[in-house]
């Protein structure tokens, strides 16, 4: 790392295509993606804060058959679309929201989510769907005139590295090295464990710019008791992961789905961290980066020898929620 610290903000954006292989998709989530994916972009451009918005490359169609029948997959896996979905194209395609990253006044990066979520680390994905998966994504960016440096693997699920190396993908997230949840506001609170991550170098040039906070993880009546006899957990740790890379010149990398804003309140949530973010920034040396900038950054404090950047001691790696 650098001598500046750091935050970067990374969002899932694929509306039903995280959801489409679930036997039981979650409803309010389901059916929250457009008015999530709207308010993120209207938060981001009310604090001027740019995040890498991964994106499900089917979303950027304008309309297709259903069928992808030269695209390989694992059985079944459009099944929704082809059935209960057909007449659901509000959440199969955002070709409108996608625009809204693009065009933003904001310097958002575009980065790819494969091009219908499939899950790179299941036994069923195959070199050949992993392959398919990343150059469709790769070729509808490219007709919208984006290029693509980052990958966010759907459901955080690591695999096949060597296909991204090999089609021209610099950076990836990682998996976080420490818990969502409970646990993880214990770790960080009780045992005051540093929520910054280490970017790292792999085996195939790629650039692991690893998760510190998954901001939705702590939900449900666990969230509505603590809220209640406190303020919102999840903004006491993205404040504390802010301040962690402010002093320790470190990376505070926070993520969610734009489906993840729900109610009003999972606004006030964003907004209370996003104002945080801006103020901190304004005061201090704080940068605001997209994984992209961190990926080249790192690159040129590589210079020309090839050497790799080791990653911080760690702890034992849990994967981040779901979808």
């Amino acid at each position: 790392m650098g001598s500046v610290g750091s935050v970067v903000i990374s969002l899932d954006a694929e509306l039903g295509w995280g959801f489409h292989d679930l036997e039981r998709p979650p409803l309010e989530r389901l059916e929250s993606g457009r008015r999530g994916w709207r308010r993120m972009l209207d938060l981001c451009a009310e604090f001027d804060v740019p995040a890498t918005w991964a994106v499900v490359g089917h979303l950027m169609l304008e309309s297709c058959d259903g069928v992808h029948a030269d695209h390989p997959a694992p059985d079944g896996w459009f099944d929704r679309e082809r059935g209960e979905w057909t007449d659901r194209e509000d959440l199969r395609f955002a070709p409108d929201l996608v625009r809204g990253v693009v065009d933003s006044d904001v310097d958002h990066e575009f980065a790819s989510h494969s091009f219908s979520h499939v899950l790179f680390g299941r036994p069923e994905t195959d070199r050949e769907i992993a392959q398919a998966e990343l150059e469709r994504s790769l070729e509808i960016a490219d007709e919208w005139g984006e290029s693509v440096n980052s990958f966010v693997y759907p459901r955080n699920d690591v695999g096949h590295r060597d296909v991204l190396a090999e089609h021209g993908i610099s950076a990836y997230r990682g998996r976080s090295p420490t818990y969502d949840g409970v646990r993880g506001l214990v770790d960080s609170t009780v045992r005051s464990r540093s929520m910054l991550v280490q970017p790292t170098v792999d085996e195939y040039g790629l650039i692991d710019v690893p998760a510190s906070l998954f901001l939705f993880g702590f939900e449900g009546p666990v969230r509505t008791v603590a809220e209640s006899i406190w303020e919102d957990p999840m903004v006491v740790q993205a404040r504390r992961g802010i301040d962690q890379a402010v002093r320790n010149d470190g990376l505070f990398h926070m993520w969610l789905h734009p489906n993840n804003l729900t109610r009003e309140r999972d606004d006030r949530r964003m907004r209370a961290i996003l104002s945080y973010l801006d103020r901190r920034r304004s005061e201090t040396d704080l940068a605001v980066e997209t994984m992209g900038d961190v990926a080249e950054r790192l690159a040129v404090t590589r210079g020309v020898d090839g050497g790799t950047v080791a990653a911080d001691g760690g702890s034992e790696t849990k994967t981040a929620d779901d979808d």
